[in-house]
């Protein structure tokens, strides 16, 4: 999905979370159209989550930008083509300099392609990236979010989601995975658009991947 485009499932989600839950209804209500997007492809998208791991998003975009200057197109051929100190030269550590590798090996091995994961579903998609060096469930589940515009994803571990749902459920008092779980299921099956008016109840400005 491009940058600025709005999934067309969304008007109609929207509608039906603020039929079933007042308070999404006030907080849909309360913050202006999303427009949910990526900067890049597939390959790209993931990349710039290895590149952003542990670090600030000012450092992050600097390393990208020496990284995005030194590979001229960010392909997986052309990073297993450069060499491991001239991606060290960017920035990366030794260990993100590894899993841009194996993350650009599995996209070179991928039969489907860059983007073949439109007859795939979520679990099959988290099951796959997952099993490549430095992606996590939470990089996946970003990834099926902004790159993918996947409907239903609620990425349980995402702390401001969590602290979101604690201010607005449970006046600021902790909640567990399971309160969670059951407070959630009754945005099925469009817990992406609960979750990103969760998180622009916390921070109006949207964030893109």
């Amino acid at each position: 999905m491009q940058t600025g485009q709005r999934p067309r499932w969304w008007t109609g989600a929207c509608r039906e979370l603020g039929e079933n839950d007042p308070l999404l209804a006030g907080l849909i209500a309360a913050h202006p159209p999303l427009r949910l997007g990526s900067r890049g492809n597939a390959f790209q998208t993931l990349a710039r989550s290895i590149v952003g791991q542990q670090i600030s998003v000012k450092a992050a975009q600097s390393v990208w930008t020496r990284f995005a200057t030194a590979c001229e197109t960010v392909t997986p051929a052309v990073v297993l083509d450069a060499s491991p100190d001239t991606l060290r030269s960017c920035g990366l550590s030794g260990r993100k300099v590894e899993y841009m590798r194996d993350l650009a090996g599995h996209f070179e091995r991928r039969p489907a392609g860059l983007d073949g994961w439109s007859g795939m579903d979520d679990d099959d998609i988290i099951a796959e990236l997952t099993a490549v060096r430095g992606i996590g469930v939470w990089t996946v589940q970003m990834f099926l979010i902004f790159h993918l515009a996947r409907p239903d994803v609620l990425p349980m571990a995402d702390l401001g989601l969590r602290r979101a749902i604690e201010m607005a459920y449970s006046r600021g008092r902790a909640t567990s995975p399971r309160q969670i779980a059951r407070l959630s299921s009754a945005w099925r099956p469009w817990r992406t658009v609960a979750t990103w008016y969760l998180w622009r109840s916390l921070d109006p400005e949207p964030v893109l991947h």
